[in-house]
């Protein structure tokens, strides 16, 4: 049975780190104890605590957000980091009202900083080590696309600790119902309003991506939460067995696609621009290119076919036919595709990319 969502909208009370202490520049731990100087909470807490759903009996969603962590950037720098604010204040004040209206229960916080251990589940330790030590060189800050600050050292690691937390929310949300026997137990949502870090590699970082947010936080849940096939003295499986990825970005998830190139217990699916690769071009498990110019109705058309393909045919794992084939899925809900992006290279318009959400959680639903 599917059960859980994380959506990352790509354009949370701040947790304790419990991870191992880090070797890092001295005022990057101060800063950090600043920043956390109210909290109580740690990462595995907040998977204990009952949810306003279980009280409350409405559908719950988590949200988690980092534009706490102001970056200032360099005159004329081509990254929007205004518009990470922007977008969680519009979100909170839509879903607020909702929220008052009795139609779901919904939660802003802001994303915790990802520990070491976290990242250490997909990265190499030592390139961890280096970037919290503002040890990388020119050409490793050139390709990533951002100076090295200690602003951004905690901007980087909430946009992972945010994707990691709200996926933990989901889960624990799932095993909550499970428990209660609510119907549609599988319909447990959570969003983290940043990340989507997909060029980030094992070793390396690109396009504005150091750490992986995805690929962290789904390997988080499987160490987390390892699958335990149902036995004689139990009814039914535990934990998760597999992973779906649905990257609808304007760019190839390459780095997601790299990470997990190896691991069939994630599956990476990428629908992106055939003419908009700024590095080399890896194989996901489902690469779908569409052209340059793309309009509203190819790419939905395009899109509603591979979903289906999918339904029916889950990465030809025959061991699936019994059972659901993804225990969770990210959704990476890529807004550059839209007309005005000015380096998106597809044509979608603003309803175009509200069918493509909305596909998008039907099929989560069917699955």
């Amino acid at each position: 049975m599917s059960s859980g969502y994380c959506i990352l909208l790509r354009s949370a009370t701040a947790l304790s780190s419990t991870g191992r202490r880090l070797s890092v520049h001295s005022g990057y731990r101060q800063q950090q104890r600043r920043l956390h100087a109210s909290t109580a909470s740690a990462f595995e807490d907040s998977a204990l605590k009952d949810s306003p759903s279980t009280l409350s009996g409405l559908p719950y969603f988590s949200i988690y957000y980092n534009d706490v962590y102001e970056v200032d950037m360099p005159p004329g720098h081509r990254f929007p980091m205004a518009k990470y604010r922007q977008v969680r204040e519009a979100v909170q004040s839509k879903l607020t009202n909702a929220d008052e209206q009795k139609v779901i229960q919904c939660t802003f916080s802001v994303s915790p900083l990802a520990t070491y251990e976290q990242l250490s589940t997909t990265h190499c330790p030592e390139y961890i080590q280096r970037y919290l030590r503002g040890q990388m060189t020119e050409s490793e800050n050139r390709n990533i696309g951002f100076p090295w600050t200690l602003q951004h050292v905690n901007r980087t690691l909430s946009s992972t600790g945010g994707t990691v937390a709200a996926s933990l929310d989901a889960y624990a949300e799932y095993l909550r119902r499970c428990n209660s026997q609510v119907e549609n137990a599988h319909l447990c949502w959570s969003a983290h309003v940043a990340g989507g870090t997909h060029h980030a590699f094992e070793d390396y970082g690109e396009g504005f991506c150091i750490f992986s947010d995805i690929a962290v936080a789904a390997n988080v849940l499987l160490q987390k939460y390892p699958y335990q096939p149902s036995s004689a003295g139990s009814t039914a499986d535990r934990g998760i067995r597999r992973i779906l990825i649905i990257d609808l970005d304007v760019h190839q998830g390459n780095g997601n696609a790299k990470l997990f190139q190896e691991n069939d217990r994630v599956q990476t699916f990428s629908v992106h621009c055939r003419s908009n690769y700024f590095s080399k071009k890896e194989s996901s498990d489902l690469d779908v290119e569409l052209p340059s110019g793309c309009t509203d109705e190819t790419y939905l058309s395009t899109l509603s076919h591979w979903l289906r393909r999918i339904e029916q045919h889950p990465f030809d794992d025959s061991d699936l036919l019994d059972q659901k084939p993804f225990d969770f899925i990210f959704y990476q809900a890529g807004v550059d595709i839209h007309k005005d992006d000015r380096l998106g290279r597809l044509s979608i318009t603003q309803e175009g990319i509200s069918r493509r959400n909305k596909m998008v959680y039907e099929f989560a639903h069917r699955m």
